[in-house]
């Protein structure tokens, strides 16, 4: 099966398709530091890197016509600081906002299946009445804005096209889920809204893959059967903090960043692995702190000022901070230690923020492609030929 990604950035959501067995066929990505990163790593893509694969270029450019009707699933992070809690919170008067192109691309590809991730600031309540309209666009992405309308007439037209009762043309049926990295086996706190939609001629018969990791179970293994602590030979110091808590074991622990870290060496020393070096000048004070080892990471940010609450440090076994490696970070986005990012530590470390985790990607895309496997067989069984 094949696919497009667009708004791929640093490239998260586009390995994780890619490990779930989709093949793309471009990459669209607007900023010239993430397209260096990309064409870096051509060969985990699978890339011929003769061929062009990455257009680098504002998503507007675009025309998508030679895509049309030849692909099965759309990808892409549309830009998330119009509706970031970090941001200016502008949404639609903010010009970084790309839900409309995001739609106009449906519209013209008309893939089997799209996938979608953004913030969860997207989810905020000032924010209901805009992320409606997102909704009803990626659902109904024919029916497209015209010049000289406002976003609230162009709602207003969608919301009387959505119960009229008479829809024949192409429509997509969408669901959005928020979730916790966590919960997904990713050794990071990282709270993400993903909207999945499926071509209205597509039996698709979905939900969002199913939670496997708790922070229940860690819990458990160390603080009762203090499994944890001994697998790293770390002295535990009793604490009755959990004592009265009852456990459900269902799932498997969360991740925690000693899980992911424990193998790479000193970074202050010359090593073998890619973009792990130590950078200085990591500082604790109020309201800025790193992430403890023994928890899931706090949320790797990319900020334009800097990170406000020393998300992208950690907190060693002696109390000192100190910033994560690139490398470091990258494992924590579950990026794997053969990808290589070309550019400065604050670079590397914005496009490691802005990425989607590439495990996380990897399941939402595999569930979608076996549902459009699924769909594929019934219809064929069903003498309707091929989707």
């Amino acid at each position: 099966m094949n696919s497009i990604e667009i708004f791929a950035g640093g490239g998260g959501l586009a390995l994780g398709v890619k490990e779930a067995g989709f093949a793309h066929s471009s990459l669209i990505e607007w900023d010239y530091d993430s397209t260096k990163t990309l064409y870096h790593n051509y060969k985990i893509f699978d890339f011929d890197n003769e061929k062009q694969w990455i257009f680098n270029d504002d998503i507007r450019n675009i025309s998508f016509l030679e895509y049309a009707n030849k692909i099965d699933l759309l990808s892409g992070g549309p830009p998330c600081q119009p509706f970031s809690i970090g941001g200016k919170h502008k949404a639609h008067n903010d010009n970084r906002d790309m839900f409309p192109e995001a739609a106009r691309a449906l519209n013209v590809i008309k893939p089997k299946a799209f996938i979608f991730e953004n913030v969860r600031g997207l989810l905020r309540k000032n924010f209901a009445k805009y992320f409606g309209y997102i909704i009803l666009q990626l659902t109904y992405p024919e029916v497209q804005k015209n010049a000289n309308q406002t976003w609230l007439q162009h709602l207003a037209v969608l919301e009387k096209h959505h119960t009229c009762n008479t829809e024949k043309g192409l429509y997509y049926n969408v669901v959005f889920r928020l979730v916790n990295a966590a919960d997904y086996g990713i050794p990071q706190k990282r709270e993400r809204v993903f909207i999945v939609g499926f071509r209205n001629d597509i039996n698709g018969n979905w939900s969002f893959p199913s939670t496997t990791h708790s922070e229940e179970a860690l819990n458990y293994i160390k603080y009762i059967s203090k499994e944890y602590w001994k697998k790293y030979s770390i002295k535990y110091i009793s604490s009755n903090e959990k004592k009265d808590i009852s456990f459900n074991l269902d799932k498997k622990p969360w991740v925690t960043v000693r899980d992911v870290i424990n193998d790479l060496p000193n970074p202050k020393k010359a090593n073998d692995f890619y973009n792990h070096k130590l950078q200085e000048g990591a500082k604790s004070y109020v309201g800025h702190t790193g992430s403890l080892l023994d928890e899931p990471s706090k949320t790797i940010k990319a900020g334009d000022h800097g990170v406000p609450g020393g998300e992208n440090m950690m907190v060693l076994d002696n109390g000192t901070v100190r910033y994560y490696t690139v490398r470091e970070a990258a494992r924590i986005q579950t990026f794997p230690d053969d990808y290589y990012f070309p550019c400065s530590w604050t670079e590397s470390m914005r496009q490691i923020g802005n990425a989607v985790p590439v495990k996380l990607g990897a399941i939402v895309a595999d569930s979608v492609k076996r549902t459009l496997y699924s769909a594929k067989r019934n219809n064929k069984n069903n003498g309707n030929g091929t989707i």
